[in-house]
């Protein structure tokens, strides 16, 4: 085969691995279409007000739904019992044209919402209520074996109210952090059933709108009783009743004449919100972050198989898989921008505000970095180091958005875009940089110790690509700590107060420096500098998550045991990493002299 023919068979293999990549997010791409005789695609893009924005009812359903039952489906089972399972059927329709779910179809969160707001006495014998812990299926009286699979029943559960309750009150006396295993399992069951409660009385969302100047985002009750006391009644109230009503009666040409004339008028009376709301469902359905980690997986299977074929002498690119790899990995940074920006737009924030979009942004700045060090080094570990941080970051961000709405109402402190716009992100980036210097240096350790791909140009150009990424991480860090002590300034009185998060910034920006000034002092040398990297990890990672377990401190915003155990194995794995970096030379496979490889082992013998 002549080099030309190859480069052309290369060429297209990867055009085939981005058009076919690229024809499956278009694939998924699509918004959102409810099936039946209820126009619910326009009822989930209506706006209403929660947590302290304006969001689509669809959010309202997907969140709450997640949150109660940990997924944003639910799986209808002979039309009157819900099961887990994502087996896709049409629907029937009865004598009197009703719809009726056949077994295993599943249903849209916003269906249930519906049938939670308009037929409660239907929507209460959905089993949606996952239970884990033994202790409390005990107390509901339920073998250990009957309550996660299938989970319960808003009506299964409440026949042992009391007892919840009571269990409940107990548990709450107790601080959050200091609770063990049942009672946060039963608490959280209790507040799963609350939010339920609210949900069917429509105690939340706020869905009255204000349709005239000088009115606020009201409960559908406070609108009743104000017609009550005035004799006015709001247009948004009226529709929603009609609405309520309409499918509550089954009335689907009445229900969907209704959601078409309010949705063309909330339309004209709030069009940004509107617009927004529409735009956030079509965001739902797409899930980017979702699809955008399938990618990074993908990205980094080729990116492995091009350093399985590059040659460990002289570094040679692994060719077409390389290029696939990066090629890839370019579209998916498109998808994960894309999910960022459209997170931007809905909220009118700047892109981290919470600790979900901290990681997203982590995950985009790490891998737009190891994009740029791909371009110029080009020894494939950039793609590598890009793809797998990028998948951990969003898998990070996808547990942390379990807990419902991720674009929540931010404390009064953070409520400022200026400060968010500087001292957040220049922080982030400062973490983002940091976590790729580390990823850099644990690839270095491993690639070093057991294989033979260091022992040529990469070896040399691998300490450099560390080196440059710890003198961005120190500048980016050290502006954010300086930024954050200005606004800590502003907001408290105080610069500097030794707070576990400021702590935190200071010794991602001491790490750093040590590194650096270790390196020109002549105390270490490539290994050194990747074996200190690595240890930012773990610093990184302490001032990321460390302050919301420790739970005290003015930058404490929410306690996160559950998380506890996944830093800690993080910061095993990373000690075992530090600890195989600090192996004698003579046990690297990449640094062993001639005379120590065996014959097998040698590039002459490799065909290298």
């Amino acid at each position: 085969m002549t080099p030309q023919s190859s480069t052309r068979r290369g060429s297209v293999f990867v055009w085939c691995v981005v058009l076919l990549s690229a024809a499956w997010l278009l694939s998924v791409a699509r918004p959102l279409r409810v099936a039946g005789d209820y126009d619910l695609t326009s009822f989930a893009k209506l706006p209403v007000s929660g947590e302290g924005r304006v969001k689509p009812f669809d959010t309202v359903a997907r969140t709450s739904l997640l949150v109660i039952s940990g997924k944003q489906t639910l799986t209808i089972d002979d039309g009157s019992k819900a099961v887990n399972g994502k087996v896709n059927a049409d629907e029937e329709l009865d004598a009197d044209g009703n719809q009726i779910p056949k077994k295993n179809m599943q249903q849209p969160a916003i269906r249930w919402l519906a049938d939670v707001i308009a037929r409660p006495e239907k929507a209460r014998d959905y089993p949606i209520f996952r239970v884990d812990h033994p202790d409390v299926l005990k107390l509901l009286d339920l073998k250990p074996d009957e309550g996660g699979r299938n989970r319960l029943s808003f009506n299964r559960v409440m026949q042992h109210r009391e007892a919840i309750a009571d269990q409940a009150r107990l548990a709450a006396q107790v601080k959050s952090k200091e609770r063990n295993p049942y009672q946060r399992h039963l608490t959280e069951l209790y507040n799963h059933l609350n939010l339920y409660l609210r949900l069917e009385r429509m105690e939340t969302p706020y869905a009255v709108a204000p349709m005239a100047p000088g009115q606020q985002w009201q409960q559908l009750s406070t609108a009743f009783e104000a017609f009550q006391r005035t004799g006015e009644v709001n247009p948004s109230a009226r529709a929603m009743a009609e609405l309520i009503g309409s499918y509550r009666d089954q009335k689907p040409d009445a229900f969907n004449a209704e959601v078409t004339r309010y949705g063309a008028e909330i339309a004209e009376k709030l069009p940004g919100d509107c617009h927004r709301a529409r735009f956030e469902v079509f965001f739902n359905q797409f899930a980017p972050f979702y699809h955008a980690s399938v990618l990074y997986v993908v990205a980094f299977l080729l990116g492995c198989g091009g350093l399985l074929m590059r040659s460990p002498v002289t570094g040679s690119r692994g060719g077409t898989m390389d290029r696939a790899a990066l090629s890839l990995l370019m579209l998916t940074l498109i998808v994960h921008t894309f999910g960022l920006a459209a997170r931007i737009y809905i909220q009118g924030r700047p892109p981290v505000t919470n600790l979900y979009s901290s990681a997203v942004f982590i995950g985009w700045f790490c891998v737009v970095l190891a994009i740029v060090l791909e371009r110029v080094y080009r020894m494939g570990l950039g793609t590598l180091v890009a793809s797998s941080i990028g998948f951990v970051t969003l898998i990070v961000a996808h547990h942390l958005g379990d807990d419902g709405d991720t674009m929540e109402m931010m404390q009064a402190v953070l409520d400022s875009n200026f400060w968010l716009s500087t001292h957040v992100v220049a922080v982030t980036t400062g973490y983002s940089a940091t976590f790729l210097s580390g990823a850099l240096g644990a690839a270095y350790i491993l690639l070093g110790v057991f294989t033979r791909k260091l022992s040529g140009e990469q070896g040399k150009a691998l300490p450099k690509m560390i080196y440059a990424v710890v003198c961005f991480a120190l500048l980016l860090s050290f502006v954010g700590t300086v930024l954050g002590g200005i606004w800590a300034d502003q907001s408290w009185g105080r610069f500097w107060g030794w707070d576990p998060k400021e702590n935190g910034a200071a010794l991602i920006v001491l790490i750093n420096a040590i590194i650096l000034h270790a390196r020109w002092g002549g105390m270490i040398r490539d290994r050194g500098v990747a074996v200190l990297a690595v240890a930012g990890n773990i610093v990184t990672a302490w001032s990321w998550f460390g302050t919301n377990m420790l739970g005290i401190g003015l930058h404490a915003y929410g306690f996160m045991e559950s998380a506890m155990f996944y830093l800690i194995l993080f910061v095993l794995s990373q000690v075992v990493v530090m600890a195989i970096g600090l192996l004698p030379r003579e046990l690297w496979r990449s640094f062993r002299t001639r005379a120590d490889v065996p014959v097998a082992e040698q590039p002459e013998a490799a065909g290298a």
